[in-house]
């Protein structure tokens, strides 16, 4: 028969072996800031400044493609007629592309 832990007798190392109250282990710096943060998660947070954008992402979106359309615009004229001896106004002309593939195809 199995008797009742309360009834049995303690062993020898049971009697020689003072009883130890638990220490608390003292906390450490990192386990103080998430208290804190589990503490500061609980209550209600104060909104001090909420961000508006002021330009749509569509719209930034938009202004960067057309920024980019300028920029090659700009720098084909400044090869065109810089580097090219041409007039800068022929690169958005039709003629001066098609003669350019032409070329570049092997018509001309």
């Amino acid at each position: 028969m199995m008797e009742n832990p309360k009834t049995q007798r303690p062993t020898k190392t049971e009697k020689n072996t003072p009883i130890k109250e638990p220490v608390e282990k003292p906390i450490s710096k990192r386990a103080q800031r998430k208290q804190q943060r589990e503490n500061e998660d609980n209550e209600p947070k104060k909104i001090w400044w909420v961000q508006i954008r002021l330009i749509p992402i569509w719209l930034r979106i938009i202004l960067i493609v057309l920024l980019l359309v300028v920029v090659s615009i700009i720098g084909l004229q400044f090869g065109y007629s810089y580097i090219g001896d041409g007039d800068p106004k022929d690169v958005l002309k039709k003629d001066t592309w098609t003669h350019i593939l032409d070329i570049k195809n092997g018509k001309e």
